[in-house]
């Protein structure tokens, strides 16, 4: 798979981790700026996750797109907006992260 490939998806989870945290931000859409900037963030990540799509099976680009943004997220809610993190919390992220680890390294699923 080639490099821009990768650097659609990892574009693409960005702008959807940049997109989910101005959900917060525009308080139920009700702030102008945060929503449009959150529609934005979103359009720009749904294109880039068609051009990754174009050589990685959709499956695969879901399941590292969502776990590396649930990971992305719960770190920004940690340090941006001072929310907490249990153990269990925690270790569950650490699974979902190792499994993104196993599909990348072992999965012969990752290319079409």
């Amino acid at each position: 798979m080639n490099p821009a490939t990768w650097l659609a998806l990892l574009g693409a989870i960005g702008f959807e981790v940049m997109g989910t945290s101005l959900l917060q931000q525009s308080q139920q859409f009700t702030r102008p700026l945060p929503t449009a900037g959150l529609a934005v963030c979103y359009g720009i990540a749904f294109y880039l996750l068609t051009l990754a799509l174009k050589q990685m099976p959709v499956g695969l680009a879901y399941a590292i797109w969502s776990g590396l943004g649930v990971v992305l997220i719960s770190a920004i809610g940690v340090f941006l907006f001072k929310q907490k993190l249990d153990v269990p919390a925690i270790i569950g992220l650490v699974m979902i992260v190792g499994g993104v680890v196993v599909i990348n390294l072992f999965s012969k699923s990752v290319t079409h």
